[in-house]
């Protein structure tokens, strides 16, 4: 065979190992509480799946290094989030993540936890962290909407208080957790020009939106694209997520 076909046909097979289908998750419960819940018994299910039909469940940042040309996914690569920093990720999605030792990235706004009774204490997410599966990063400071604050406020106003959600998160984790914080998740999925380049000014490489497509090299890498996952679409739901690809 010649050498040019031979690129020609493994080519598209090198472009999708470097994509991955990454997964977003807010809540859990045993039952369905909020339109964000997750039944702990579909969260089982769906990873049971992933698991049987081939899928690889990677780190968030081995395929942040994948996109930015700094290594490589296997086929087939999943990545799970959770966004918000909700008490039901430590008490109900955290033992699932342990049975199955899989390694999961929560996005959280530091300024709820601690002091909201919906979320995680300090406490509990360092022990998460040292448990070796769980990677802590950033929500913003308290998750606003940036389309109503941009609407709100003058230029400059607005500019400081996008200063102030993305420095503000950033250093309020690594200064409770430790580590580097250096991944972003939109509030809401909002993102425009001009926070892609002040998030990448705080010292973000990349951040997360909710746009359900797989992640991929030719994405921005400050709106790499997420799939949101409600219980209401059932396990039927998830499974076209990967069925239509």
């Amino acid at each position: 065979m010649k050498k040019s076909l031979l690129f020609l046909i493994l080519l598209p097979l090198a472009l999708w190992s470097q994509q991955a289908i990454i997964l977003c998750y807010h809540r859990f419960a045993p039952t369905v509480d909020s339109s964000m819940t997750t039944t702990n018994a579909h969260f089982e299910a769906e990873l049971t799946w992933l698991l049987e039909h081939g899928y690889t469940i990677v780190p968030l940042r081995r395929v942040v290094d994948a996109l930015l040309g700094r290594g490589t996914l296997p086929n087939k690569a999943v990545a799970i989030t959770a966004d918000d920093g909700h008490r039901s990720v430590y008490s109900d999605m955290a033992p699932i993540v342990k049975k199955f030792k899989i390694p999961v990235t929560l996005f959280i706004y530091p300024s709820s936890i601690s002091k909201s009774e919906h979320s995680m204490t300090w406490e509990q997410l360092a022990e998460l962290k040292k448990s070796g599966l769980f990677d802590i990063q950033s929500h913003t400071y308290w998750s606003p909407n940036f389309k109503t604050e941009k609407r709100r406020l003058t230029p400059d106003a607005y500019r400081v208080f996008v200063d102030k959600q993305l420095l503000g998160s950033k250093k309020a984790i690594e200064a409770k957790l430790g580590g580097t914080v250096d991944l972003l998740a939109w509030p809401f999925g909002i993102y425009d020009t001009e926070l892609q380049e002040a998030a990448k000014k705080a010292g973000y490489i990349m951040a997360f939106s909710i746009d359900r497509r797989p992640a991929t090299p030719k994405e921005h890498p400050m709106a790499q694209p997420r799939y949101m996952i409600l219980d209401r679409d059932a396990i039927a739901g998830f499974i076209n997520i990967f069925t239509k690809q």
